[in-house]
């Protein structure tokens, strides 16, 4: 029995994220017998302190896992790993200071996702900017295993430290789960919407995101958008959402964590637009290549590794315009690229081939 203790995300159940949806995936019907998980958890953010999930050992800090507090929040899950842990997996480097420190006294087997460089992200400052910087230095330094979930993450790894990475995706097949056709018909009728009649989706409400550029376009345009994100989370969101909404051909909705009610409304949509610009592979780009649809994607190396060049891409809300205009986008071969590449079987198998 090898023992795998999970550092670095909000808790599973999975709500919302690409890591907890990864370790929700881990631990379940894609875990090998002979692998247990611990899995450190948000005690203010999770609703239910279960125990125990899906075989796994649930541990709970006093502390949020996102903002300010996942620095504090990451660095107590170090110091309270189970002595019988094997191997310890970091995802994201928000903790990553305590390292030098950690590894004096713990030489546990560590692997370290590193995410999608939050230190470029705009939503942060100069000095936090630094301060993320200084902790992928840190985790690039002493993980014994550095895990990237795309090929551009994969050579800015190589070509700023000088270190190898493996290269592991995200899975995107639990985005799929059949539902009835009656209730297919009642989520299209709740929002008001017609089967290959609107664009989707589904993002943070974030400016690397390019919110502002997709509805933008859309609001020239004669087509409808769903777009599901958290507008109350931000000054960005709240004056975006208050801007747009009067325009009848824009559905601007609240997060929607109701499986059912995504898969209805990413199914019958007639194309994805994806307008993220930072980070590495997407959960959300990688499950929306399941649907089959054609994707119209903003044009930056990881949108284009994680769908192989084979989407539609764009820089400017006039430039998404007339991707919106055209309806002749081919997708096939991208839920070919999916099936081959993200389900969360294979990423499973080489997420415990590096334990």
């Amino acid at each position: 029995m090898k023992n795998v203790t999970v550092i670095g995300i909000q808790g599973v159940p999975a709500q919302y994220g690409g890591f907890e949806s990864l370790v929700e995936n881990l631990i379940g019907e894609n875990r090998s017998e002979d692998i247990r998980y611990t899995v450190f958890c948000s005690g203010k953010d999770m609703k239910q302190r279960l125990p125990e999930y899906k075989g796994a050992m649930l541990k709970y800090v006093p502390l949020r896992a996102n903002g300010v507090q996942s620095i504090p929040y990451d660095m107590i899950s170090f110091l309270r790993t189970p002595k019988d842990t094997d191997v310890i997996l970091v995802l994201g480097v928000s903790g990553c200071l305590i390292l030098p420190l950690f590894r004096l006294f713990c030489r546990k087997k560590l692997i370290i996702n590193i995410d999608g460089l939050e230190h470029r992200r705009e939503k942060w400052g100069r000095a936090a900017k630094a301060f993320l910087k200084f902790s992928e230095r840190m985790a690039i330094r002493y993980a014994d295993v550095i895990i990237s979930d795309n090929k551009g993450i994969q050579d800015y790894v190589r070509e700023e430290y000088g270190r190898e990475s493996v290269l592991i995706a995200y899975g995107g097949d639990h985005a799929i789960k059949e539902i009835s056709p009656e209730k297919e018909t009642e989520v299209l009728k709740k929002y008001g919407l017609k089967s290959d009649g609107y664009a989707v989706t589904v993002c943070r409400i974030e400016p690397e995101n390019n919110c502002h550029l997709t509805l933008e376009a859309f609001s020239r345009s004669d087509r409808e958008l769903v777009f599901i994100g958290n507008w109350s989370k931000s000054a960005y969101g709240q004056e975006l959402k208050e801007k747009y909404s009067s325009f009848p051909n824009l559905h601007i909705l609240d997060p929607i964590y109701d499986i059912d009610t995504l898969y209805a409304l990413r199914k019958n949509a007639w194309t994805y637009v994806h307008g993220h610009s930072a980070g590495g592979t997407n959960p959300s780009l990688v499950e929306a290549m399941f649907f089959g649809k054609p994707i119209l994607a903003y044009d930056v190396v990881y949108n284009r590794e994680t769908t192989e060049g084979k989407a539609e891409y764009w820089h400017t809300s006039d430039e998404l315009l007339k991707l919106v205009s055209d309806n002749s986008h081919d997708a096939a071969v991208l839920s070919s690229i999916a099936n081959e590449k993200y389900t969360w079987k294979r990423i499973a198998c080489q997420y415990e081939n590096l334990y």
